[in-house]
């Protein structure tokens, strides 16, 4: 028996493949929206993939467990409570797949959605280990609000939180302390509030260290689990609803994506994602343009930025990097929304003005100060007193309650985010100059 775990850093995601060695067969564990990396392995492995297990409809990637039963005829197991609309089995609570020399047992553990399970590997008469989804993350649970308004089932954040404590304390916990955790997710995903950099923990572990898993009673723990959560991405919803259809498959939908020519210009109104880096881009970039720089968490700002509903251009420096962005964006379903997109290697109408750092240093009360941190990085301090917090997936909603009378100087924490804020502000505020704190912000943060 072998346990492979696959790791998404951008969206800080694990899936895993377990490989029985006695009939040389595979079954997948939340596959992520590519599926050649299990194939590679099944291959490696002289093996076959026979079953594709899905914990819960994602909300922060797309998985690829449609495209892998249409093409190896794997069977799809998930629980029955999430209406999947895909060729399926139910694995409820109670239920075994046998693989070899491996028994797969599920646990009903919802609390991150109301239809959760968690896996637990049986090998040679004893449990070894347990895939736990995003129910319990190593030193975290998954967070509980993420179901209120999508999926087959709805449930209120403090419902969720509810079964959390129920799910952890009555199944999870009382596995044996030596049994390895495999969560599907680590430090930096939106599913969780206070993920380890780990990959992997124990039971026992767990019930040491994780914050969740100290003795407290239900009600704090319902407090402490909806408190302080990280804000939701505008696709989450979207990609429950996609996670629960089956998606297209990868690589014919990232081709089917329209390729434009060098240079194009898109009719003026329409959303421009431009992904070069912030010095060339503002430089001269396209009217409305917005500027998510292509970097580890392109596809999670992509989607917290722009909606489902709506659909965007895609610029890039060059093919290559074009292809890269085409690729992150089908991670959470977002190729389906391209218009079209294309490579800029010409400065375009729109130039953004640099900020003075140093004479914004010796006279900030002459420039309205925006913070595009979120919430809970704000709880935390600001970096300058008088600065208006409007988080950046809510900016292009909320930029006209910007005050005009000043220069605008838009910070983040690092200087990434702020490139996309300061063009957004840029777009919404035509008549007001618009800065960039970018990585000056560093000069600031003990002042």
């Amino acid at each position: 028996m072998k346990i492979k775990q696959f790791e998404d850093k951008g969206l800080a995601h694990y899936s895993y493949a377990i490989l029985s060695e006695e009939t040389n067969e595979v079954v997948l564990v939340d596959p992520a929206r590519d599926p050649q990396p299990y194939y590679d392995f099944a291959e490696d492995a002289k093996a076959k993939i026979v079953a594709v297990i899905e914990t819960h409809p994602h909300a922060d990637f797309v998985s690829s467990h449609l495209e892998v039963h249409e093409k190896t005829g794997a069977t799809i197991y998930a629980h029955s409570m999430v209406g999947a609309d895909y060729p399926h089995k139910p694995l409820d609570e109670g239920a075994e797949l046998q693989i070899g020399e491996v028994k797969l047992k599920s646990l009903h553990t919802p609390g991150h959605s109301p239809d959760g399970i968690s896996i637990v590997l049986e090998h040679e008469g004893k449990n070894k280990a347990v895939f736990t989804g995003d129910t319990l993350f190593i030193g975290d649970v998954g967070r509980p609000d993420l179901r209120e308004s999508a999926g087959n089932i709805t449930a209120k954040r403090e419902e969720l939180a509810r079964q959390m404590y129920s799910s952890t304390r009555e199944k999870l916990m009382k596995l044996a302390d030596d049994v390895t955790v495999y969560p599907a997710h680590g430090a930096g995903t939106l599913c969780g509030k206070g993920l380890s950099e780990a990959n992997s923990s124990t039971i026992g572990a767990e019930k040491r260290s994780n914050y969740a898993l100290q003795q407290m009673t239900e009600d704090e723990f319902i407090k402490l689990l909806t408190e302080d959560q990280p804000f939701i991405p505008k696709y989450f919803g979207y990609d429950v609803g996609l996670n629960k259809q089956g998606a297209p498959a990868y690589l014919k939908s990232i081709k089917g994506v329209a390729r434009l020519e060098k240079n194009f210009t898109p009719d003026p109104g329409t959303i421009i994602i431009d992904a070069r880096s912030e010095k060339i881009f503002k430089k001269g970039h396209q009217k409305g343009a917005i500027n998510i720089q292509n970097g580890n968490k392109f596809e999670t700002w992509l989607g917290s930025i722009v909606g489902p509903d709506e659909s965007y251009y895609l610029v890039a420096e060059n093919e290559e990097e074009l292809s890269e962005l085409i690729k992150k964006a089908a991670k959470i379903g977002y190729e389906l929304l391209v218009k079209g997109a294309f490579v800029m290697d010409e400065e375009a109408e729109i130039n953004s003005p640099q900020l003075d750092v140093q004479k914004f240093k010796q006279h900030q009360d002459k420039y309205t100060i925006v913070d595009i941190r979120n919430e809970s990085e704000v709880k935390k301090g600001k970096f300058f007193e008088h600065a208006i917090n409007i988080p950046l997936p809510e900016l292009r909603e909320r930029a006209q309650e910007i005050p005009t009378d000043k220069p605008v100087v838009v910070h983040c924490a690092g200087g990434y985010r702020s490139a996309a804020g300061s063009s957004i502000v840029e777009a919404a505020l035509p008549d007001v100059k618009v800065l960039d704190l970018s990585e000056a912000v560093n000069d600031f943060q003990n002042m």
